[in-house]
């Protein structure tokens, strides 16, 4: 049995600049407004043997909600929709991480939007790693998922003549992570 310490792991952050946390979700029902969010921190702790001994923690400032249009993002940070002021994050813990092959991971975790902590399960896939031109390891990463933003307390909706809702309930989320590796010093 493996103990703790005896685990090698590596750290690796995602570079802000190049790291983003989108959604997609359906409105009016003929078409999808997609939107960002521009501030995610994520650290990822990698056990490149054995990749089930690893683990990613994110975090997202809700109020960095960005669907290019202000007013709908004002929207989305009040009480209809994220209450920001009282919810200022959305947080990701992994619980468990599985190899399908090669490049293909599935990542299950504890999401917290509001006040409510739902598991879920990210198809991730790695992008591959390389070393940049200021001595820094790079790697990529891309994970989905879809949520149900009701089972979050999301709830606002106004129905339509045609039928329908204003806003669907189920979210795709695409994480697209270049992460920087910690040197040996700063870990």
């Amino acid at each position: 049995m493996t103990t703790e310490a005896a685990i090698k792991r590596t750290v690796w952050t995602a570079d802000p600049m190049h790291s983003i946390a989108e959604f997609a979700v359906t409105h009016l029902v003929v078409t999808t407004v997609k939107g960002r969010f521009r501030d995610l921190e994520a650290t990822l702790y990698i056990d490149e043997a054995n990749p089930e001994n690893s683990w990613v923690e994110a975090k997202i400032a809700v109020a960095s909600v960005d669907t290019n249009v202000e007013a709908r993002d004002a929207d989305l940070r009040s009480d209809n929709f994220f209450s920001a002021d009282q919810f200022p994050y959305i947080t990701f813990r992994s619980t468990r991480i599985e190899r399908l092959d090669d490049e293909r991971f599935r990542l299950t975790g504890e999401l917290m939007i509001r006040d409510v902590t739902k598991e879920v399960v990210l198809d991730s896939e790695y992008e591959g790693q390389i070393d940049d031109p200021y001595g820094n390891k790079r790697a990529g990463f891309t994970a989905m998922t879809q949520i149900s933003r009701k089972e979050f307390g999301i709830r606002w909706n106004q129905l339509i003549e045609s039928g329908g809702a204003v806003v669907g309930d189920n979210v795709k989320i695409t994480l697209h992570i270049e992460a920087i590796r910690k040197k040996e010093d700063e870990a």
